[in-house]
């Protein structure tokens, strides 16, 4: 092969590279998230997006151009999750629909692709601002341009606009307020680097493992499975920081000695960092030896036992509302119906108490795919679906899923809080024609006010506000709304600042980490402060988030 062009072989291993070292660095991206709360997602969302591509990708029969690039599409798109990973499902769709038509690429066509990549991703955001993954990644396109009529080889080609890329991401503090007061670069370029980085790493012949997990085991088969039949109970996951890069002898004694502890390895390697992944019966093993090398982050233990007993209760419930639903099918089509996203089994209950049709399990940490949000719209059987992400990352999963739709009007309400999507299903008037309801939802959801309220991972400063890990913090709408030491105090802060006039209406969620009797002292509190207002307590059974409360 010319140093000049590239196969459909050499692509797909680039990709497939690019795609490993974001899974190998994806918790190092969530960190990177502006506000410290527990829930960064970026890294975790731009990972099973590519993942859902290089899953496609291995399951090629024929490895041609026009299939690999079908094969990339196809996966990222219909596994898009969270606002990062629609963006860069729309750059490969770019790129891929660029070169799709040619056995070989070229420097030339790689700048036309670099060009299209950008275009494609800019059309699928509203208000694209600088600073972000879309900057990062037109910056890399004008270079590409720039360089292309050089006499460059591939590898320097390649090197010059990864270097480009990464001077743009070190100024995006600079363009974007919000991540210059909290230190970071944008996640989302920076998830974007890493795959190039990972993708030139293959081009140099770097020794990598491009071998993905499979998804999960099905829910027929996870039926089948007895606890006994769990031979190691711990699944333990980790990073090594390493204090020097580990030698070829040292990786594979690594890999024999978890051998010797567990089975299902996943052992990949980096001149910085180890992730290790091994399912054993004595976590402490494992994380002893690792500590010869280095010091852990992400660490990660679950009693697969315990999950599997939860899993399957879950999957019983979940089997039961599917069957519900497929039974609905044969009915005629009601006028209209309704999908909701929310974490936890209180919100849950609410919103199916609200007649919602299918309400998809995530929000923060977990954003559901696009893939994710085109079966729960097949479930549902209305000539018109209105559709509630709940979740201002789920929004761009939620438009694109609907540009997939053909036989049903799906409309989405951008909701961004779950309190929203409960004021806007509320509205709704089956006596009014669908576009009268739109509009009163879009009306409702710009009268609700809400605040998260969890905990700091790390210190930093937002909105004039200095944050200590292990602060207790109100996150708003737009904004930092509270921080303290006290869950609350800080609520009391945080409703204090929502508060208006002509507010009728606090609604307080308690999560799983904050109990009915700390709710209601919260609400005793509120009540005496604002007798003209309703205060109302709710189980939301939400992760990551002490109470979710709204105003309105």
């Amino acid at each position: 092969m010319s140093e000049k062009t590239m196969d459909a072989a050499l692509l797909a291993k680039m990709f497939l590279a690019g795609a490993q070292n974001l899974d190998v660095k994806k918790e190092w991206i969530n960190e990177l998230n502006v506000f410290p709360v527990p829930d960064g997602d970026t890294g975790t969302n731009m990972t099973m997006t590519i993942t859902s591509a290089a899953r496609e990708v291995q399951s090629l029969d024929k490895l041609t151009m026009k299939e690999l690039c079908k094969a990339i599409s196809n996966g990222s798109l219909r596994g898009a999750r969270g606002n990062s990973g629609v963006i860069l499902s729309q750059l490969l769709r770019g790129f891929t629909k660029t070169v799709r038509g040619s056995e070989t690429i070229d420097i030339p066509l790689i700048a036309d692709a670099c060009e299209k990549a950008v275009e494609t991703a800019y059309k699928a955001v509203i208000k694209p601002k600088e600073g972000t993954i879309l900057t990062v990644a037109r910056e890399m396109s004008k270079i590409a341009r720039k360089l292309a009529d050089g006499q460059m080889d591939l590898p320097a080609y390649l090197k010059s606009i990864i270097d480009y890329g990464n001077q743009t991401l070190a100024k995006t503090p600079d363009m974007l307020p919000v991540l210059k007061e909290a230190g970071v670069v944008d996640s989302g370029g920076q998830g974007l680097m890493v795959v190039m980085e990972g993708a030139y790493d293959a081009l140099m012949g770097k020794e990598i493992d491009l071998n993905f997990a499979k998804p999960e085991t099905t829910k027929q088969n996870v039926e089948t499975i007895n606890d006994e039949d769990i031979k190691f109970g711990y699944c333990t996951e980790f990073i090594i920081n390493l204090e020097k890069a580990l030698s070829g002898s040292q990786v594979e004694e690594l890999r024999r000695f978890l051998t010797e502890i567990g089975d299902s390895i996943v052992l990949v390697p980096d001149p910085e960092l180890v992730k290790v992944h091994v399912h054993t019966n004595d976590p402490g093993m494992a994380i002893s030896k690792a500590l010869t090398y280095g010091y852990l982050t992400n660490m990660k233990i679950d009693n697969m036992r315990v999950e599997h007993r939860e899993k399957l209760i879950k999957d019983t419930k979940k089997l039961e509302l599917e069957k519900e639903a497929e039974a609905k099918k044969s009915n005629p089509p009601k006028k209209a119906g309704f999908i909701a996203v929310a974490a936890g089994d209180g919100f849950r209950e609410i919103l199916q108490g609200l007649d919602v049709d299918y309400v998809i399990s995530g929000g923060q940490t977990m954003n559901p795919s696009t893939e994710d949000v085109l079966n729960a719209v097949d479930m549902v059987n209305a000539e018109n679906i209105f559709l509630f992400p709940d979740n201002s990352n789920i929004i761009m999963a939620a438009n694109q899923a609907r540009e997939l739709v053909q036989e049903k009007n799906v409309i989405v309400i951008p909701t961004k809080t779950v309190p929203q999507g409960i004021s806007a299903i509320i509205s709704y008037d089956p006596d009014k024609t669908i576009e009268e309801n739109q509009k009163a939802m879009n009306d409702v959801i710009t009268t609700v006010k809400t605040c998260e309220i969890t905990y700091a991972i790390r210190d930093t400063t937002i909105d004039d506000k200095e944050i200590h890990q292990g602060d207790i913090m109100a996150v708003g709408d737009s904004g930092m709304l509270a921080v303290g030491r006290d869950i609350q105090e800080t609520a009391l802060e945080a409703v204090a600042a929502m508060m208006t006039d002509d507010a009728a209406l606090i609604s307080i969620y308690y999560g799983k980490e904050f109990s009915e009797e700390n709710a209601n002292r919260v609400a005793r509190e509120l009540t005496s402060r604002y007798p003209d207002c309703d205060v109302e307590v709710n189980n939301g059974g939400q992760p990551v988030y002490y109470c979710i409360i709204s105003v309105e």
